[in-house]
């Protein structure tokens, strides 16, 4: 998968805030990410975050 730093995921389940889309801070091992409705980060693995997947929306390029 071609994920960048910046990218917006939206993953299949949603956050208990009610967002599905999170952003990508940091890729590795984990992924690094900012849910967009409450702000609050997670790391999760990169097996489990690929898994859940629906669509990749590229991000800001700053």
């Amino acid at each position: 998968m071609d994920i960048k730093v910046g990218d917006v995921l939206r993953l299949k389940k949603e956050h208990p805030c009610g967002s599905r889309e999170w952003q990508v801070l940091r890729i590795g091992a984990d992924f690094r990410l900012k849910c967009t409705g409450c702000g609050h980060q997670i790391m999760i693995p990169r097996r489990q975050a690929e898994k859940n997947i629906r669509e990749i929306l590229p991000g800001s390029k700053e």
